[in-house]
């Protein structure tokens, strides 16, 4: 007899202080349950209304093995298709049904996915700093547990929230004011010292975060090619892909792109061309595993590594999942990593206490001298505690981080 899908719950919790939201898909088989992950930070509880009032009906009662025709179903029911908010609760649905059957099998998810090509999956963390001597510490902290690859920033992308800049017109709102100028040249300068204290220790990595016009982009990037970085994430808006052409024909440096796309036309047209060399894809936004899979096959035959999004604000499932796909995957570049060091480490004293993640959360994938391990637990491998999670409720307040403003006070792409 089949199993099916007899209930769909939506878990959210904030143990960090930053919107988590997790899908569970109960089963007709007493004690078969898989978890998702659906996290939209900014926007969950839209995401939570779309998965229990509309995907739960549609799903309820269906075979959980045939993950392909339940995922097309979700996707095309609502006709008007694709986005954030439906991907990201399509991706619950869809995590939670591959738990499901990697528990059904008694195999973890890579195993079912085709097996390891690596034992561990090499990640790099994010340096950020104030100042450079803030930047250097931290830089060193990760230097001394392994990091091998890290992403340097000074102020996160540049311009901090508040009052607008001395030279912005009067009567301007508040919010995070950048100088793209200015951010360029602090830029610049930043690598400068960083190569002549570490010199060719470390990995290095940028992320402009799309906060510049096209053509600074092009003149940063030529610039930083002295600097040897890895890659150089976002340095074009989402909304002006055709500028890679020029970007690409300009400079040398590897290009990474993607953690804003949602659809199969968003990075067809870059991996095709081969505009870029690293896809950053958020996972859950473009609708979890199933579109996963086909993504990063795609991009092996263009010669494009996978270099999955892994920010803050995405679930231990959402990291593990990362996780997995990267163990089976031959274009693997690198990870990008949020999760959970050992206990006492110095990275985890860097961060911040994790103790509520942690108790909310088992299983989450393990670090050690960058790299990082997943379980061999059926599945995903990731459990969560529903007790625990309801002590941390999320919260609906207003996202100030991307109330990106240009100089003169127009918004700029966050």
């Amino acid at each position: 007899m089949a199993i099916t899908i007899k209930n769909i719950k939506v878990i959210n919790t904030a143990p960090e202080g930053i919107n988590l939201q997790v899908v569970k898909v109960e089963t007709s088989e007493s004690g078969l349950y898989g978890l998702g992950c659906s996290t939209f930070a900014y926007r969950y509880s839209a995401v939570e209304v779309l998965i229990e009032k509309y995907i739960k009906p549609l799903v309820v009662g269906l075979d959980v093995s045939n993950i392909q025709q339940i995922w097309d179903l979700m996707f095309f029911n609502s006709y008007w298709r694709g986005g954030a908010i439906n991907n990201c609760a399509i991706s619950g649905v869809d995590m939670a049904l591959w738990d499901i059957k990697g528990k059904i099998a008694n195999l973890p998810l890579y195993s079912l996915l085709g097996g390891k090509v690596r034992s561990g999956v090499p990640v790099y963390r994010h340096a950020n700093g104030t100042n450079m001597e803030e930047l250097f510490e931290n830089i060193e902290k990760y230097k001394s547990f392994g990091v091998k690859t890290i992403r340097c920033q000074l102020n996160g992308y540049g311009g901090e929230f508040g009052n607008p800049l001395s030279c912005s017109p009067k009567g301007s709102p508040k919010g995070v004011y950048l100088n793209s100028k200015e951010y360029i040249y602090k830029t610049l300068d930043m690598f400068d010292k960083v190569r002549a204290k570490f010199g060719n220790t470390i990995s290095l990595v940028h992320d402009v975060h799309e906060r510049l016009e096209p053509q600074e982009a092009v003149m940063l990037a030529k610039s930083l090619e002295q600097f040897d970085l890895k890659f150089l994430e976002d340095a074009i808006p989402l909304e002006q892909l055709d500028w890679f052409k020029r970007l690409r024909t300009q400079t040398s440096i590897p290009l990474a792109e993607g953690e804003l796309f949602n659809g199969v036309n968003d990075w067809k047209y870059l991996i095709s061309n081969h505009l870029i060399d690293f896809l950053r894809v958020h996972i859950s936004q473009i609708g979890g595993i199933t579109p996963a899979i086909k993504l990063k096959n795609f991009a092996e035959i263009y010669g494009v590594k996978i270099a999955w999004h892994g920010p803050g604000d995405l679930s231990p499932v959402g990291h593990a999942v990362n996780v997995h796909i990267d163990l089976c995957s031959n274009n693997l570049g690198i990870q990008e990593w949020s999760g959970i060091e050992p206990p006492n480490s110095v990275i985890q004293k860097l961060s911040g206490p994790r103790g509520a993640l942690l108790n909310v959360f088992h299983g989450l994938p393990k670090y050690d001298d960058g790299y990082v391990y997943s379980n061999d637990k059926p599945g995903i491998g990731v459990d969560i505690d529903e007790s625990e999670a309801k002590k941390y409720p999320c919260k609906s307040d207003i996202t100030e981080w991307t109330q990106t403003r240009r100089f003169d006070g127009t918004i700029q792409t966050p």
